[in-house]
Parts: C-alpha cells; structure tokens; sequence
C-alpha cells in the first residue's frame, strides 16, 4: 500500500475514534456556566494554511470583543477557548472533541479546508454540538449540526464559471490542491464545461504545501488555455503565481480565476506577482456600504493600519454575530434551541444582507467577481445583483444530476 494511503487510513481511523468518543448529549447550555460562555476557536495557527486562517481568528475574536463591550450574550461574555488545527485534519477533529468534551464549549467557530471540515463533522454529529465553519466549499454536504457561512457551490464556483463564458473564456486549465475540495470542485466545473460549450484542456494537482511549480506552469503555458481555474490552498498559492510571472505568463494574456486567494493570501504572494488575475467571492475590503467601512476601520484599529479584510474572515465575524443573535432569539445556548432559533435570521454584514437558510444552514450571499489591483486590493467588476439562495447540492441546475 503506497504511503499516501496508509497515511489516509491510519487519519481516518483516528478520526473515527475521535467521533466515538466522548458524550453524546452536551450538558444543558453547554459553555455557559458561571459568568463567562465559552465558545471554541478553531484554526490553523502554524503549517501551511496559517497562511489564510490567522486573520479569520483575529476576525472571530474581535467579533466576540464586541459583543461583549455591547453586554454580551443572556447576561453573560463570551470567553473564547482557541486551538490550533495546525493546517493537519486529524489534529482538528482531535482539538474538535476536545473543545466539545474538555472545555465545554456552548459552540465552535472553525476550519478551511475541506479535509479539516470532513474531519469534524462526525465529532460534531456524534456529540450533538455545533460547529459555525466560515470559509466556501464545494457543495454537496449540510449537516445538522454544521452552519455554513461561506459560499457554496452556485455562489461562487458557478458565477465564477458564467464570468468566464460571458467573458467568451472556452478553453480551461484547472490546477489544485490534492484534498476534496478542488478535487470535488473541478468535478464541479468539468460538469457545466461539458453543458455550455466550454473545454477543459488540462487539469493538474499538487500536494498542499506544495511549492515547486515549473513543472505545472510548463504545462499550463503549452496548453494555451483562455484561462485558469485555480482552487489552490494555503502558501502554494505564493510558489504558482510567482512562476506564472517567471514564465511572462501575464494576467491579460491568460487571466487566472481563483476562489480560495483573497486580500490576505495577494499579501503573501506579492501584489507584483498576482495583479490583474480574477477572484470569485462574496466580499472584499472594498465592498460599499456603511457596515464594512466600521468593519474595515475597527479591523485596521485592532490589528494595524497595513492589515487587510478578506472574505473568509468577514464569514468568520459574521458567524459569531449570527450565532449570538441566535441565542439571544432562543435564550438558551442548548444547541437545539438554537438551531431553530437561527432558522431565517437575517443580519446586515459587512458583506451586506446575510440570512440563514433555516432548510439547510448555509446563508444567502451576493456573489462578486473581482480584479485584484496593483495596490493589493479587489476591484469588483461584476455582483449578481441580489444574495443568492443556496443550493449546496446544485438542485436547480440540469448540468449537475448525478454529482451529489
């Protein structure tokens, strides 16, 4: 058996105990003991992803910072319990069930990846807890005890697409991480390539972490695609887009549309590596509005003036907010209670109106198409209008049956 899959058999087997273990049934309002609430903050603080999760931390805390300084929840601040998932998927459903079954936490906020949202799930499942996860996904997944504050699938991975076509984009080259979400992902988009008269001409993966890109750029570059679609992760995002520019691959001759880099990750890369490519998402520091100049202003406040806002970590302060007028509709932290309390809670955002769909937890959003600028920020060139009601198992779409 090839080391890679040993590796994934002995994960998943820790994984399984991890979601056999512990209680099933939470103490009664779980967390909210004495004065405090205590709610899990769960994210990669070190390795590869540290990259992306370390400003939706900061996020989620100053969320919680301003509940508290408003009273805080029934009576009582929260008091956040952080963990490091340390960008290993084994390691978050570890720190998962002992968040739920150690600290006592009434919630938790956490995860990116994919790998390290499929890990928890079963913890969460088994012990009836819940868990707030923040960053888009590919689809295809709801679960009872997960709300999903990011995009799914028609949000942003399918806007992203008709962009392209309206674009006249027909050749496509898709390059990503090796886990389940671009795997999934590309699936995704080899589908509606294969419904609306596009081509997908190539289609390459590498190890997370990963960062020698000659080889991949070469193949990109002789494939002469119209475009790339890139569902990268974490600090590899640095080596490609920094190849591409050493292989004069320019953003105008062949533009790269990526759905898991934004105003954080182009600080990593180097504005000069990456200006001119496309981005898909559902907020950007520049978003209008009055709710994210405060954000924006309070972020930059808290955590230096050179600090940028991004999509993911807006999904993160906004799940807390969410989660705390859940409570405060149910009066209880009994994950129950607020599960039914948070059915169709709407709140305006940074990102703008957010309301959670009480059918399947995920929340309408407002799909963005961006530009990113020579100064490090996204200019959106294209919004659908209107949020955008989600649909993670993409029942509306004909091109889509069978993928689920």
């Amino acid at each position: 058996m090839a080391p890679l899959a040993r590796r994934g058999l002995i994960a998943l087997a820790s994984i399984t105990l991890l979601a056999l273990s512990g209680c099933s049934e939470p103490a009664e309002g779980g967390g909210s003991g004495g004065d405090t609430i205590k709610v899990g903050i769960l994210h990669s603080l070190s390795g590869t992803m540290s990259i992306s999760e370390v400003t939706v931390q900061k996020s989620e805390l100053m969320a919680i910072d301003e509940i508290n300084a408003a009273g805080g929840v029934l009576g009582k601040k929260l008091e956040p319990v952080v963990e490091d998932g340390a960008s290993d998927w084994p390691t978050f459903a570890e720190k998962a069930q002992k968040l739920i079954s150690k600290d006592k936490v009434a919630t938790v906020f956490g995860g990116w990846t994919s790998a390290s949202r499929k890990a928890m799930l079963p913890v969460f499942e088994r012990n009836k807890a819940l868990l707030w996860y923040p960053v888009q996904y590919e689809g295809l997944e709801s679960s009872p005890y997960i709300f999903y504050t990011g995009a799914t699938t028609n949000q942003q991975i399918v806007p992203g697409l008709d962009y392209l076509k309206q674009q006249g984009k027909k050749k496509l080259f898709l390059v990503g991480s090796d886990y389940v979400f671009p795997r999934t992902a590309n699936k995704e988009i080899k589908a509606y390539a294969a419904a609306n008269g596009m081509e997908i001409i190539g289609e390459e993966y590498t190890p997370l972490g990963h960062t020698e890109y000659s080889t991949v750029v070469n193949k990109v570059a002789s494939a002469k695609p119209d475009a790339v679609f890139n569902t990268l992760n974490g600090d590899s995002n640095v080596a490609f887009f920094k190849e591409l520019k050493n292989k004069g691959i320019t953003a105008d001759a062949m533009p790269t549309v990526s759905v898991s880099v934004a105003e954080e990750e182009v600080v990593g890369i180097g504005k000069e590596n990456i200006a001119g490519h496309l981005v898909a998402w559902n907020y950007y520091q520049t978003t209008p509005g009055a709710a994210n100049e405060k954000f924006v202003a309070a972020f930059k406040a808290k955590y230096g003036a050179d600090k940028v806002t991004s999509d993911p970590m807006e999904a993160g302060y906004s799940a807390v907010h969410l989660w705390a007028e859940a409570v405060k509709k149910a009066g209880s932290t009994d994950v129950e209670k607020v599960k039914e309390a948070a059915k169709g809670i709407s709140l305006d955002l940074p990102e703008g109106k957010v309301t959670i769909d009480g059918e399947n937890q995920h929340v309408y959003k407002t799909a963005r198409i961006g530009v990113i600028q020579p100064d490090g920020q996204i200019k959106e060139v294209w919004n659908s209008g209107q949020p955008i009601k989600p649909d993670p198992y993409l029942k509306g779409y004909d091109w889509a049956k069978g993928l689920s």
